[in-house]
């Protein structure tokens, strides 16, 4: 499996701080969680049919030690402050991957770290052999869709597999062969 040794991970430093992406560990299990709780509330974002009510919220590390499947993290002076991952889609075919809980801190939007954490989870799909990255998101999160679409996402008419978020009401797909 391809893991963090094997990634080329970012770092970004200023006179003020210093950010990087890494992959998830145990001990960032309540960091993440309180990050992406944290946004539903500063969006006033359905609870139910989201990740927020995911009952694997509190244990993402160990969730992501599944086979094909990546979490990474960013980390600005010690403090996790957004993460993504990337795993088999739920109930999906073998060759389809889903973009997973991409959440970022208000203090980090805008610094570019949520193109790179994407890539580097196509990155590690591509070494997993995945062909297609499905991924769902809510209507009003528009700036994560133009990023999406940026990145070469499409908009597809309903969703795949079966995630639970029947509150996203937003679907796109990208080939990743």
């Amino acid at each position: 499996m391809l893991k963090q040794s094997q990634l080329n991970l970012c770092n970004f430093t200023n006179n003020k701080n210093v950010m990087f992406i890494r992959e998830i560990q145990q001990k960032d299990n309540e960091s993440i969680a309180n990050v992406i709780r944290a946004i539903f509330h500063e969006l006033d974002a359905p609870k139910v049919g989201t990740a927020y009510a995911d009952p694997i919220l509190d244990t993402l590390y160990e969730v992501y030690q599944a086979p094909r499947s990546v979490y990474f993290v960013v980390e600005k002076d010690g403090e996790v402050v957004g993460g993504c991952g990337i795993a088999p889609l739920e109930n999906g075919v073998d060759s389809v991957c889903e973009l997973q809980k991409m959440y970022f801190a208000p203090e980090i939007r805008g610094t570019g770290y949520a193109e790179r954490i994407i890539k580097q989870c196509l990155e590690f799909a591509k070494h997993q052999d995945f062909e297609l990255c499905y991924l769902e998101t809510l209507s009003f999160m528009t700036a994560a869709q133009k990023l999406y679409a940026r990145l070469g996402f499409e908009p597809i008419d309903g969703p795949m597999g079966n995630t639970g978020h029947s509150s996203c009401e937003v679907w796109m797909t990208k080939n990743i062969v």
